[in-house]
């Protein structure tokens, strides 16, 4: 790590940890004062975040320290004299650097694709619920939402649960009288606990859950019939969910091979839109 930038090495001590928006709000007030880092007191470092000083302890804490004195002391010791990338070295910006990072998420989630048993049988279970119900609650919902919205092009009876609350059993129980067999759940940090509660009772119910999570030890797994991972990327103050919204694509791409009349549905629908002019060429 002796040949990386200042913030570099910051990023990689931030990589990986879940934090709350505020401490992220810290670690990127760090990172663009990499130099300084190791030299600012935790009075000052809360004044260049516009937090608390107790945050930044509650920072430091989150990150495995004592204190604030045990992660300063840390920087000193990691982070010496001459803040400059040696070698000539590129450095990065906070901005490229969560670029840089969810770039080596998709080549993570590549990897896992090696291996296209797990998203084939999740294709076919997903294709033979009738209805399919698609679940994703707060940060997940536009995974929910993006993920229903095609899916209805080609599957006959598609619904979105992207809002909790007392009538989410009431749909899933509809759902089931009405001959659904599978569930579908994106499931992203910070993960709420009636996914959870969803899940448990959509499986005591008898369905099949297909859940695409940040991590395979979400809280998520141990509801879920089949876990496909897919990580978020942690370098903003608010994750990035490349990785995830890529693995619905794909479980799309695996369903329309499971539905014999994928095609015939996708070109029915182009030329209604013809027709309707709905998008302008």
């Amino acid at each position: 790590m002796s040949g990386s930038s200042p913030g570099a090495r910051l990023q990689q001590l931030f990589e990986g940890r879940r934090l709350t928006p505020t401490q992220r709000r810290i670690a990127h007030s760090m990172v663009r004062r990499a130099g300084d880092a190791p030299f600012l007191s935790s009075v000052e470092l809360a004044e260049l975040a516009g937090v608390s000083q107790p945050s930044v302890t509650r920072f430091a804490v989150a990150l495995g320290f004592d204190g604030y004195p045990a992660l300063r002391k840390h920087l000193r010791e990691v982070a010496p004299a001459g803040t400059a990338a040696d070698g000539g070295e590129e450095v990065f910006n906070e901005y490229q650097q969560a670029v840089l990072g969810e770039i080596e998420n998709l080549r993570h989630l590549a990897e896992l694709l090696a291996d296209p048993a797990p998203v084939e049988r999740a294709g076919r279970l997903l294709a033979a619920s009738r209805p399919l119900l698609v679940l994703g609650l707060r940060a997940a919902s536009s995974q929910a939402r993006g993920f229903g919205y095609f899916a209805a092009k080609v599957h006959p009876d598609v619904r979105v649960l992207d809002e909790g609350g007392s009538m989410l059993h009431d749909r899933i129980d509809a759902a089931r009288r009405a001959g659904a067999s599978a569930l579908i759940c994106f499931a992203l940090p910070r993960h709420p606990r009636e996914v959870v509660d969803a899940l448990a009772y959509a499986r005591d119910q008898g369905l099949a859950v297909v859940s695409v999570a940040d991590s395979a030890f979400a809280p998520v797994a141990a509801h879920s019939d089949l876990l496909l991972p897919a990580a978020v990327g942690t370098g903003l103050a608010f994750d990035t969910a490349c990785g995830p919204m890529l693995l619905g694509r794909v479980l799309l791409e695996a369903m329309c091979d499971a539905l014999p009349d994928a095609q015939a549905r996708l070109e029915s629908f182009d030329a209604g839109a013809a027709v309707r002019q709905l998008f302008v060429e």
